[in-house]
């Protein structure tokens, strides 16, 4: 029965997710605030959260308690993401894209106005999804460098 399971299910409404993460309601509202991530939200704005979503924050967690690493670290890092190549933005639609010209907010945080990514929600996006897990940048970075 687990061999079904999807881990972007969202499953987990926040004060179990806060629970299971041994963090504060809070914290995940800060997480959020931040742009570090984006919870499920229903028609009634309950926030709910899956397996990928907890593991995003455990990355994120570990990057700020072990790494010493700021949220705006976290932040900048993300943003570092080349989101253009991943959805194949046009060179036209790179010149106006924010998440492109600028280096201190991840693309899921910035408008994307006359961009392939005007009409899609981030959340379901592969740049947002593709990027768990801790490793994932840096595995990315080094097949873009080679």
């Amino acid at each position: 029965m687990l061999e079904n399971f999807n881990i972007e299910e969202p499953l987990y409404p926040i004060s179990v997710a806060a629970k299971l993460l041994n963090i504060s309601v809070h914290t995940l509202r800060m997480y959020e605030r931040e742009g570090l991530i984006i919870p499920f939200k229903k028609e009634s704005n309950q926030r709910l959260y899956s397996k990928a979503d907890l593991e995003r924050i455990e990355c994120i967690r570990k990057a700020i308690n072990e790494s010493k690493i700021s949220i705006n670290g976290i932040k900048t890092i993300y943003s570092l993401i080349p989101c253009w190549e991943i959805v194949k933005c046009s060179e036209e639609e790179r010149e106006s894209c924010e998440a492109f010209n600028q280096h201190s907010e991840p693309c899921w945080n910035v408008k994307h106005h006359k961009t392939v990514c005007d009409n899609n929600k981030c959340r379901e996006c592969e740049v947002y999804k593709n990027f768990i897990q801790c490793g994932k940048v840096k595995e990315l970075i080094k097949s873009i460098s080679r």
